[in-house]
Order: C-alpha cells, then sequence, then structure tokens
C-alpha cells in the first residue's frame, strides 16, 4: 500500500509523466478559472479550494480523470458536459481522448459563481 500524498505536486508526482501532464494542465486551467483560488489535498485527491472552503476535486484513474462535482449549468454548457457524465455529479475524461481543458475550466468558474455568498 502506498502512502497518500499530503500534496497536489506528491500526487501528480506519483503518476506517469504523460498523465502528470495532464493532471498539471487540469490544475493550471482551475485556478485560471477560479481566481484567488487555493488548493489542498482531500479524500486523497486534489481539490481546489475558494475561500478556504472545497470547490472542485480532480482525480486520475487507470483510463480517465474525474473531476468532483461536475456543475450544472445552462443548456449549452449541460450539452457540452454530456458525454463526460459518469454520475449526476461526476464527470470523466478519458485519458485516450483529446482532454476538453476549456470545459473543465467552465465547470471550476460555474462551481465558482454557484457557491452561495457569504
Amino acid at each position: 500500500m502506498t502512502t497518500p500524498a499530503t500534496s497536489i505536486d506528491d500526487y501528480i508526482a506519483s503518476f506517469p509523466p504523460e498523465v502528470q501532464d495532464v493532471l498539471q494542465r487540469v490544475r493550471q486551467t482551475l485556478h485560471d478559472a477560479v481566481p484567488g483560488s487555493g488548493e489542498m489535498i482531500s479524500y486523497h485527491m486534489p481539490t481546489i479550494t475558494l475561500d478556504g472552503s472545497y470547490l472542485v476535486a480532480f482525480a486520475a484513474w487507470k483510463k480517465h480523470i474525474g473531476l468532483y462535482p461536475a456543475p450544472e449549468g445552462d443548456p449549452a454548457f449541460d450539452a457540452e458536459m454530456e458525454p463526460y457524465r459518469a454520475e449526476r455529479a461526476t464527470a470523466r475524461f478519458p485519458l485516450d481522448r483529446p482532454i476538453p481543458y476549456a470545459l473543465i475550466g467552465r465547470a471550476g468558474a460555474l462551481l465558482a459563481a454557484q457557491r452561495p455568498s457569504s
């Protein structure tokens, strides 16, 4: 059994180089889409935070990158996200197909916009 990662850098470094590249780009895409975001490991997954609270997590699996949660938005966003939905709040982006980074960024921005203001 491997020791769980204590940082996102450690998590990403535990994967093959081609998956590391995807994970780094997903990470940067989400940070770019959510200004002022932070990050942490939560439930053994890289997690993007906003104002210190969980916003969205991503993880690498054998054949895909998962995004948790996958938001619902306007009909155009929902239609574009539909092929990647595995469950209502989960998206899976297959590693053997081009990763839709712009869609992932829009998902992060949508999640940030949907947060209740405090």
